[in-house]
């Protein structure tokens, strides 16, 4: 049954005649009296009846009106604890992020004065896997290489946050590091800390190589931009790593690849409806202003 349709049944109840109800609604009465006879075909039973030149209400149709306006009553209560929950800026907010960006979002976000409640969750996932995550959060913190596909638009919104440059990590004593920038040739004869198979930051030593001309040397697949600095410290390899998200220490040092783009985008991925809340976009633009003054990379000059 078309609520519209019973709203007319209703009306029709209340004022008395067709051209009450549509004057009411603003129709004609001949389409008034069509949509009520498109509601008379889902009834087994008349609804309405013929007294001298006025269209009535039967019993079935007294008791189809009453229920109406139970209908329409619990309509608008939804309709007014949807917009409740849109409205409420005290709403907890979910957000998911890579590792780096939740080591340097996180701590800031929760920190901020005035917002609503944030829950947080570690989601290192392939590349390909972060659109699925807006199923299960608010926000998703997502990143990819500066030249790979973008995400998919039809079904995504998309919030640019910020471009991270990518640098190559060093031990702060290796043979490179008094280089002040670094190509594709001085890098490929090296071992290689490199992340898991589908993971952003691979494309980036697959360019090296193409452009070096021959396979580099990948020793260990570490995600965990922490744990790869230690190994980069220990003189176990280099490595890329993001120039805002990460804390290499002093042991370590970074240099740009002269000839090669190398950075990241950091994007903010949502379902539509999910901007639709006040909380959401409160938090949405607290990560903005975050991301608007990242920490400068640790790029020390060569000895």
């Amino acid at each position: 049954m078309d609520l519209h349709h019973l709203r007319l049944l209703r009306e029709l109840g209340d004022r008395g005649s067709l051209a009450a109800v549509a004057r009411a609604m603003h129709i004609t009465p001949s389409a008034v009296s069509q949509q009520l006879r498109s509601l008379q075909r889902s009834a087994r039973v008349p609804l309405t009846e013929r007294r001298g030149r006025r269209l009535v209400l039967t019993e079935a149709g007294r008791a189809l009106a009453a229920a109406a306006i139970e209908v329409s009553t619990a309509l608008d209560r939804a309709g007014r604890a949807v917009d409740a929950y849109l409205d409420d800026p005290g709403a907890p907010v979910t957000v998911a992020a890579f590792h780096s960006a939740a080591l340097t979002y996180f701590g800031p976000l929760l920190g901020r004065p005035g917002l609503p409640p944030v829950r947080c969750c570690d989601e290192d996932v392939a590349q390909a896997d972060f659109p699925a995550l807006v199923a299960d959060y608010d926000l998703v913190l997502a990143h990819r290489l500066a030249h790979s596909p973008p995400w998919p638009s039809d079904r995504l919104t998309i919030v640019p946050l910020v471009h991270e440059p990518l640098y190559v990590a060093m031990p702060a004593g290796h043979r490179l590091a008094s280089k002040p920038s670094l190509t594709a040739a001085d890098v490929s004869d090296e071992p290689w800390i490199c992340v898991h198979e589908g993971f952003p930051l691979e494309g980036i030593l697959t360019a090296i190589a193409a452009a070096a001309g021959g396979p580099l040397e990948i020793v260990h697949r570490v995600n965990d931009f922490t744990v790869v600095a230690a190994i980069v410290a220990a003189g176990g390899g280099l490595a890329l790593l993001p120039g805002y998200t990460s804390r290499p220490g002093s042991a370590v040092v970074l240099r740009p690849l002269a000839d090669l783009p190398a950075g990241r985008h950091i994007d903010v991925l949502a379902r539509p409806e999910s901007l639709h809340r006040v909380a959401v976009r409160t938090v949405l633009g607290a990560l903005h202003e975050i991301a608007a003054r990242p920490a400068r990379p640790l790029l020390r000059p060569p000895a």
